[in-house]
């Protein structure tokens, strides 16, 4: 069989799987819209979109239309875009290293986003030039947060232009525990309100969702994504190691550049809007390198589509196990997430055994 015809092949099967997951995450999308505490029938759904077409059919309530374009539909976008975000970030950042144990928390990207993010709401009333940025300030002051842990990470850890995963893994704790030390004694001279927003950041929530923040992530995810997957080719070439690499053709150093500040913005943007979500972007990868291969033609989309699904299902069960109370969305993926990450360290031992 020639190589062309394996080519094909290959990116027939890839497809499949990216239109397997896509329709997946549709039939998810529909179930997160009808559940909750206010139930909304799939007939009713299917109406109000054919009336969104132009096809009246006026089998629905306006109590049931208020409540998915007001409510349940902006809390499933920013699902979608912030679960896809941690798991296509986590995809890039597990290829950069090389190494299935490496996602954005671990490496300290949300504890230094939610850091700056603490610091702007407890500060940002009362200096003006935070105040002036008015409603991208949290995003942006997240991002920056994120960013510097990152590259302070990335530094502690690189020895001549080489990163050492131990390294990596031991400052990313390191800087983690200081973040978490630091955000405490902002919490320290905080009023009540700030109080009640730090429970919000430590255990992550979508409840607060609008149309403001789906704007807003839009707006600050739609073009890191678009950067991280258009480095397929070059995270393909690092898997075989950097010298490697760089034979072939690849600006290492400006992969690793362009992947840790589209990763930063990424997770800076989600830890703004939703909180800490952890494990999303270790879990997600995993699975789609275990399921469908290492190539990150589809390792990166897939883990943006899988992200999407995997957060979404947590929000339909954060909102619907203890109904009409809600959990925080972050207790959920925990108790997804901590036996998985388990699984994969008793697992990745055995592999170097």
């Amino acid at each position: 069989m020639s190589l062309q015809t394996l080519t094909y092949h290959k990116e027939k099967k890839q497809m499949k799987v990216l239109v397997s997951l896509s329709v997946l995450l549709l039939a998810v999308i529909l179930i997160a819209l009808s559940v909750g505490a206010f139930g909304i029938p799939m007939t009713s759904i299917f109406s109000m979109i054919a009336d969104g077409m132009g096809i009246s059919t006026g089998s629905y309530t306006q109590q049931e239309l208020r409540v998915l374009t007001n409510i349940r539909l902006p809390r499933v976008l920013l699902a979608m875009l912030v679960g896809g975000g941690l798991g296509l970030s986590g995809a890039a950042l597990q290829g950069l290293f090389r190494n299935p144990l490496v996602e954005p928390g671990l490496i300290g990207v949300s504890s230094g986003g939610a850091l700056f993010a603490v610091i702007y709401i407890v500060f940002g009333a009362s200096m003006p030039l935070m105040s002036s940025l008015g409603k991208i300030g949290l995003p942006l002051f997240a991002f920056l947060g994120g960013l510097i842990n990152t590259f302070l990470v990335y530094k502690l850890a690189s020895q001549s232009g080489k990163t050492d995963i131990s390294l990596l893994i031991l400052a990313g704790v390191a800087l983690n525990a200081l973040c978490g030390a630091l955000i405490g004694l902002v919490i320290f001279y905080a009023d009540d309100a700030a109080l009640r927003n730090f429970t919000f950041w430590s255990l992550g929530d979508i409840g607060g969702a609008n149309w403001q923040k789906v704007g807003i992530s839009f707006c600050f995810l739609l073009i890191p994504v678009g950067m991280i997957l258009s480095q397929f080719r070059s995270l393909n070439a690092l898997a075989i190691g950097e010298n490697e690499a760089f034979h072939m053709g690849v600006n290492v150093q400006l992969v690793k550049y362009i992947l840790l500040f589209a990763s930063a913005l990424i997770v800076g943007t989600a830890v703004s809007l939703t909180g800490t979500i952890g494990f999303v972007g270790l879990i997600v990868p995993h699975l789609i390198r275990l399921l469908y291969g290492a190539d990150h033609k589809l390792v990166l989309p897939g883990s943006f589509l899988l992200g999407a699904i995997l957060l979404s299902v947590a929000d339909i069960l954060a909102r619907t196990l203890m109904m009409p109370a809600e959990l925080p969305i972050g207790i959920i993926t925990a108790i997804i997430g901590a036996p998985f990450f388990i699984w994969l360290i008793i697992n990745f031992k055995n592999i170097r055994r």
